[in-house]
């Protein structure tokens, strides 16, 4: 890893008696070659096969989370653009060139850097246009580098889009941007697109580990952990934590130290939490998230370790042990096998749900900590309620304890209070006990149902099978669900119905998760599973299509009804907006009438 320390003549990151300012280290070791880029092999071959061959692209569009790199990699391609010690431009760059220092820099004057956030309105664009024509003054490219391209207005992505279809041989732009959807389509499909990766936990802490190699200070291997698995993939936030974790801690960067610098409780701790409340021992963990509180952990930072404990436990239960990541010590991967083995998925992913929600609580809450002491007491009593599984056979057996056969007194709910009947005389007998239960059971509701009654119930509820797919549209219709209905008449072009199989061919544009949407309503609407297909054949047109083409066919008659021409030669101005199919007159035939001109 190569650094800046010929610009730092003290050398030192840390309190030196050097003449020159102290660098920070996002700053210090940021790559100037491709090949100190770290997590981004793919994108630097591509650049490289593609300089190689000549197919040098008029726009790049770099996209990624905050602190991957866009920015440098931008520089990196201008820099290998306009690389000087060779004919063309090239990804090899081991010697500096004459323009390598200053575009690293940010202070060629071929190479113009543009924040989007803060010239992003339609008169900034209207000057780079006006400035894309005239040559470079020393490199061999003008090189545009907008960062946040996303911020551009509309209308400056209008005016920008020309330039960048057809630029000037001189002119290349290379954008960057974190809200990629936010970038008009119309700009993307004229740009060659890199996504740059999230740097894995393995690659950070190998990165973090020449830094401190370079910096001559001693890290334990616990502390590089929780700082890579901090930054979250993005390579500035790794750098600023080891910054703020070395003042933190002189020459050491400990593990504790680093956890209490971020506000988290020990592993360890997070783990005993996720057991205690697992098992249901709610008076342990408030007093655990007590304790930890009390020594300075964040209560959001609380519940979302355990949320990551608890997706790292269900993923070793459905991937085994290939669900690990460098970022997850041996103490914690021993522990989690042995919880994902005894632990159900339903209580899992019930676990999962309650923290998300749990951490949204927390978040608007005027007070955070007992925000987050209600969402683990809830956790603690869910975990003494049975599976849903569970729940629904105790609730059959008790539908079957109670099912018909049973004497009608002993099912019936109590009746409503009848008028009080004269006492009898002394000498008179008092009316038969059984009659008067009769009487009650005659007035008391039916038994409850048995399932097969049920089922038959729950099957006259639901609408009858649908057999084309018009009758599917109808059903979309029929359930309100006009989005769904919009996206079949719109997107969906029919191949065939088969029982509950749907073979469909899709609308260039449509939304790729309108098939799974689609069998997952269907399967609702009908009680029965529903498989959407994908076909490989075109099938029939869409519903929209269809009704495009009636309608221009009625447009094309109405124009040249005798009458309608008449008309219209009649108004110059007027012109056809609408037209009725053909009404049938009272004798049966059709009336060939069109009124709806002006």
């Amino acid at each position: 890893m190569s650094s800046d320390a010929s610009d730092n003549p003290s050398g030192s990151s840390g309190g030196g008696t050097g003449v020159s300012a102290y660098r920070v280290l996002a700053r210090k070791y940021r790559p100037r070659r491709f090949e100190e880029l770290v997590g981004q092999e793919a994108m630097v071959r591509t650049l490289a096969n593609a300089f190689e061959s000549g197919r040098i692209a008029q726009g790049y569009m770099l996209t990624g989370v905050r602190g991957i790199g866009k920015t440098t990699t931008a520089r990196l391609i201008a820099r290998a653009l306009n690389y000087s010690l060779g004919d063309k431009p090239s990804v090899r760059m081991d010697e500096m060139g004459e323009h390598c220092e200053d575009i690293l820099e940010s202070r060629h004057v071929d190479v113009i850097e543009i924040d989007a956030a803060s010239h992003n309105s339609v008169e900034n664009i209207r000057e780079i246009v006006e400035q894309v024509r005239y040559r470079p003054i020393a490199a061999r490219y003008k090189i545009y580098i907008m960062d946040e391209v996303h911020m551009l207005s509309k209308p400056a992505f209008n005016a920008l889009l020309k330039t960048l279809e057809e630029p000037p041989e001189h002119v290349k732009f290379i954008f960057a941007t974190t809200e990629i959807r936010k970038v008009p389509v119309t700009i993307l499909s004229r740009c060659q697109r890199f996504d740059l990766r999230r740097v894995d936990a393995a690659a950070m802490i190998e990165h973090l580990k020449r830094i401190c190699e370079s910096e001559k200070v001693t890290a334990e291997e616990e502390a590089l952990r929780l700082i890579a698995r901090a930054a979250e993939g993005s390579v500035r936030d790794a750098l600023s934590l080891l910054d703020q974790a070395i003042a933190h801690g002189g020459d050491k960067v400990r593990g504790e130290e680093v956890s209490a610098m971020l506000g988290l409780m020990d592993k360890a701790r997070i783990i005993d939490l996720f057991e205690a409340l697992m098992k249901g021992r709610m008076a342990e963990a408030l007093e655990m998230f007590g304790e930890q509180h009390a020594l300075g952990a964040d209560p959001l930072n609380v519940l979302a370790d355990l949320a990551a404990f608890t997706h790292l436990v269900t993923k070793l239960k459905v991937l085994k042990e290939k669900g690990l990541d460098a970022a997850v010590t041996e103490e914690e991967r021993n522990r989690a096998v042995r919880l994902a083995e005894a632990l159900p998925m339903a209580a899992l992913t019930r676990a999962w749900q309650m923290l998300l929600k749990g951490m949204e609580e927390t978040t608007a809450a005027p007070r955070p900590p007992e925000a987050a002491e209600m969402v683990l007491i809830r956790l603690a009593h869910a975990a003494d309620m049975p599976p849903p599984g569970e729940l629904v056979r105790k609730l059959r057996e008790q539908e079957d304890r109670g099912a018909p056969g049973v004497s009608g007194a002993a099912t019936a709910s109590a009746p409503a209070p009848a008028a009080p009947s004269p006492s009898p005389s002394r000498g008179e007998a008092a009316p038969p006990v059984e009659g008067r239960h009769e009487r009650e059971s005659d007035m008391a509701p039916a038994p409850v149902r048995n399932e097969a009654q049920a089922a038959a119930t729950t099957a006259r509820k639901l609408p009858p099978m649908p057999e084309d797919f018009q009758q599917i549209v109808e059903l979309a219709g029929r359930m309100r669900d006009l989005r769904i209905k919009d996206a079949l008449e719109r997107w969906v072009r029919p191949v065939g119905v088969s029982g509950a199989v749907l073979e469909i061919a899709l609308e260039e544009g449509a939304p790729p998760e309108l098939p799974g949407e689609l069998g997952g309503r269907l399967s609702a609407w009908t009680g029965r599973r529903w498989t959407v297909v994908l076909s490989t054949e075109p099938g029939m047109e869409t519903i929209a299509t269809q009704e495009r083409r009636r309608r221009d066919s009625l447009f094309a008659r109405a124009e040249n009804h005798p009458h309608a021409r008449a008309l219209l030669e009649s108004f110059p101005q007027a012109r056809i907006i609408s037209v009725r199919p053909p009404e049938n007159t009272a004798g049966g035939e059709p009336h060939d009438s069109h009124d709806d001109e002006d």
